[in-house]
């Protein structure tokens, strides 16, 4: 079991042996993250100050706020892939997407739409933060039907959770990977989600992080996350954590 409880002595910030970032919101002007490309090239530069080298972007798709397209995330990367190597950058960016799970995301499923994904056949999912969907189990099983390994964004995020570990245990059992927010390890969102992530690591539950990166506050809280280097270092040396095999 990981020392989550035991050590408490801050590290140097470094996120180097982490490689890829799966989970990012950098692409210019499409959803809640950055608004323009030189934000994006602001914060890309700031992530690889940190030790990331590789970057998969996922911009949501949720209709009701978001009402991203296949066409709209490739227009919003082509822009920043293009700024990126006329600046010189030494980095790997490529686009997926964080998938709401609504009746959007079911007719997309239905209509055997392409789906984003962040590696082979990997789809990054999310929900409500105030309850999960009906249906959520029967939603994973369709999203492998279809060919698709369900990604759980930030599970420990759904703060209805915290204390129900039958539930989340339950959860688990669903089939998709979780992904860890580095952040929720760091406690920017509050305690209940530190604890649930922290109950997750105990489990060896967790197969991915990500930055889960929208703006600068992100990217300072990640600067100054140095209480949490030890666990990090600890999950990536387990060999339960898939990022570093990641790069393309």
């Amino acid at each position: 079991m990981f020392g989550i409880f035991k050590r408490r002595k801050e590290f140097s910030v470094d996120y180097s042996n982490i490689i890829t970032d799966i989970h990012s919101h950098l692409l210019p002007g499409i959803d809640d993250g950055s608004p323009d490309v030189d934000t994006s090239m602001k914060l890309i530069k700031g992530l690889q100050n940190l030790g990331f080298s590789n970057f998969v972007t996922t911009p949501h798709v949720y209709q009701e706020i978001h009402p991203n397209t296949n066409e709209s995330i490739d227009d919003a990367f082509q822009i920043l892939k293009q700024t990126t190597d006329t600046a010189g950058f030494n980095v790997n960016i490529n686009a997926a997407a964080e998938y709401f799970l609504d009746d959007h995301f079911n007719q997309l499923l239905e209509n055997e739409v392409p789906l984003k994904t962040l590696h082979d056949n990997w789809v990054l999912v999310e929900w409500s933060f105030v309850q999960p969907p009906f249906d959520l189990r029967q939603t994973l099983f369709n999203i492998q039907i279809k060919g698709y390994q369900p990604i759980i964004a930030h599970p420990e995020r759904y703060t209805y959770y915290y204390k129900d570990w039958d539930a989340l245990d339950q959860l688990m059992k669903a089939g998709g990977f979780l992904q860890m927010n580095l952040l929720s390890l760091a406690g920017y969102y509050g305690k209940a989600e530190k604890n649930i992530a922290e109950y997750l690591i105990s489990k060896n539950k967790y197969k991915l992080v990500g930055t889960d990166l929208h703006h600068d506050r992100h990217l300072r809280a990640l600067q100054s996350a140095g209480h949490i280097m030890h666990i990090l270092h600890e999950m990536i040396d387990s060999g339960h954590i898939l990022n570093p095999s990641l790069v393309k």
